[in-house]
């Protein structure tokens, strides 16, 4: 393992969260504030409880996974399309790193600044509602295994796009809708049952239902199937971008 190209693969990346700082951590986190103030206060004090959890309150997981999906698809798909769309790719392909390593690198840092905007997310929600955190450990590992898994998401679009256009159309056109659609702001058990059979088609309820379950012990599905469709994601995607380097699919033409 090159530790060596990994590091610099990875602070590289890092280095460009410093440079763009209000567009890679205020913007997010003042974003998610306005919801907060909106969802939170507004509507939350005209909405009863959810669950035995205040609005506000039962928002905070489905806000924080919200960013979360979006921040670390973006990351990561713009971090390997940057040297695509500038030729560089080349050199890092010829340099004596693996394509695990490259993987590791790229994705290891855009996973790491989703976490670190789900940690200042969750501060900052203290300032505008109460909420507790029962199981802090199961929080922190759904916090770093969808930031991971959506990064892989994030670096297999990165690669599979032509130009900037689709590089935001799987994430403004089909992550947004379904982390909306994901009981985000509800739960689908106030759905119709026919609803609620649909809804679970949609894998973000999963992962919302499940970092809600950290919180709160309440989840709408049980949180194994969390866990497990998870692990079908990470397999899914590590597998088609493992796929897309053998065969150089859009990165060596």
């Amino acid at each position: 393992m090159n530790g060596y190209g990994i590091k610099a693969i990875y602070f590289f990346e890092l280095a460009r969260t410093w440079r763009t700082l209000m567009q890679s951590i205020a913007s997010p986190v003042l974003s998610t504030s306005l919801y907060f103030i909106v969802f939170g206060s507004a509507i939350g004090s005209r909405i009863v409880e959810i669950d035995g959890i205040g609005y506000g309150a039962f928002i905070i997981p489905g806000l924080i996974m919200l960013t979360i999906l979006t921040e670390s698809t973006s990351n990561a798909s713009f971090g390997i399309y940057m040297p695509k769309f500038t030729g560089t790719i080349y050199e890092i392909l010829s340099a004596p790193v693996s394509t695990l390593e490259i993987v590791i690198g790229y994705v290891g840092a855009a996973a790491t600044k989703s976490i670190i905007l789900g940690i200042i997310i969750l501060a900052t929600a203290r300032f505008f509602v109460d909420y507790s955190i029962e199981h802090p450990f199961w929080m922190l590992g759904f916090l770093v295994l969808t930031s991971l898994t959506f990064s892989l998401l994030g670096f297999l679009i990165g690669i599979w796009a032509n130009s900037f256009e689709q590089l935001q159309i799987i994430p403004m056109m089909v992550i947004t809708p379904l982390t909306f659609l994901g009981g985000s702001f509800y739960s689908i058990t106030m759905l119709p049952e026919f609803w609620q059979k649909v809804t679970l088609l949609n894998p973000v309820v999963y992962l919302v239902s499940g970092f809600r379950w950290s919180f709160y012990g309440s989840a709408d599905v049980h949180v194994g199937i969390s866990l497990g469709m998870i692990a079908v994601f990470i397999t899914l995607f590590a597998g088609i971008i493992a796929w897309m380097f053998k065969t150089g699919y859009k990165i060596k033409s």
